[in-house]
């Protein structure tokens, strides 16, 4: 165990264009290589924590980069301590505003601060917020896009043969028909065990929404229907939920906890997801599993496993880990998934060590 406090000695930050397993093409877009932004935040005792981030587009890297950059110079020196870093950077991007990928920053130099807070502990992240290392339950999620139905149907039956007992299918098409064929032919491959969750990918509008989830109802076994229209809309997604026996799922854009207390007020959903990226790292993510118990809502993650299964592991009304294996080509050591479940190891920290011969190989 090093001695506190650790202080911040630099932030090293490069950009991958990761190789992906399954490109996926959404309602909104496809995604065919995965845009990530590495984050080493250094000390002075030679710990350096890990995070990364989702760039959505490979145009967005430098904005990004650049915000870690700028935030890393910020706190050169400064004490490793997540409450106090994030109060000052919150304090200095006031007036910018602390959302979108401001936010994303932070939430990246959290994640690293509190890597580098467990590994200076020797514990992994999950002990170190209280918890235990354990087997957190997870859906495939790296597949299902927007395809026709002969290669959906078997591309399920892969997903599933990897280990899973459920999966998630992108819906959104033109037609409302042909999502419903596509359901159908999912359903009938993977079999009435398999859980089977959908997503629009902010897709509708509010009253095609109602018109498709009514139609979803009728057809049965949907776990969720996420994200069926704008993220932001709370009363229109309440209005959604209010009508449809499926249980509606948002969250993973909420910015921060503020944001996720606005939803919650609204009713605007059954289920909440939120993204690690944007609830605020490790910090934020411990704030939003509070509200979720205070209003007594199923919390499930969105995207980042890797650390996602530590933080449900101490959510206390954890749901599904969403399970995708985007920055498996430059990590050491991928996730480990049997009979369904991830499991959290007893590496110090989160876990995440990249491979730095991949980490060359993808750069952008």
């Amino acid at each position: 165990m090093k001695n506190f406090p650790l202080k911040i000695s630099g932030l090293r930050v490069r950009p991958v264009l990761a190789p992906m397993s399954l490109p996926l093409q959404t309602a909104t877009g496809a995604i065919e290589t995965a845009p990530l932004v590495l984050i080493d935040l250094q000390t002075d005792h030679g710990i350096v924590g890990r995070s990364y981030l989702f760039a959505i587009g490979q145009h967005n890297f430098a904005p990004i980069v650049a915000l870690v950059e700028a935030m890393g110079e910020m706190l050169r020196g400064d004490p490793l301590s997540p409450f106090e870093i994030e109060k000052k950077l919150r304090a200095k991007y006031t007036l910018l505003g602390v959302h979108n990928i401001v936010l994303f920053a932070m939430s990246g130099i959290d994640m690293a601060a509190w890597d580098a807070c467990a590994q200076a502990l020797g514990q992994p992240l999950v002990s170190v917020l209280g918890g235990a290392p354990k087997a957190v339950r997870a859906y495939n999620s790296k597949g299902l896009g927007i395809m026709p139905p002969g290669p959906l149907a078997a591309q399920a039956e892969q997903l599933v043969a990897e280990g899973f007992t459920a999966v998630k299918l992108r819906l959104g098409r033109p037609n409302a028909r042909d999502d419903l064929e596509a359901l159908r032919a999912v359903k009938k491959a993977i079999g009435p065990d398999i859980t089977l969750m959908c997503d629009f990918n902010q897709a509708l509008t509010v009253n095609e929404a109602i018109l498709r989830g009514r139609m979803l109802d009728e057809e049965g076994g949907l776990h969720w229907i996420e994200e069926p229209i704008r993220a932001d809309d709370f009363a229109g997604n309440r209005r959604i939920a209010d009508a449809l026996d499926t249980p509606v799922q948002i969250g993973e854009n909420f910015m921060g906890p503020e944001q996720m207390v606005q939803a919650l007020a609204a009713g605007a959903s059954d289920y909440v997801m939120p993204d690690v990226q944007r609830i605020g790292g490790v910090t934020g993510w411990m704030r939003a599993a509070a509200l979720a118990q205070g209003a007594g809502l199923e919390m499930s993650s969105h995207l980042f496993p890797e650390i996602s299964s530590h933080l449900l592991a101490v959510t206390p009304t954890y749901h599904w880990l969403e399970y995708v294996d985007w920055v498996e080509p430059v990590l050491q050591q991928p996730l480990q998934v049997r009979d369904g479940y991830v499991t959290i190891g007893d590496a110090p920290g989160t876990g995440v060590v990249w491979d730095e011969d991949a980490v060359r190989r993808y750069a952008a």
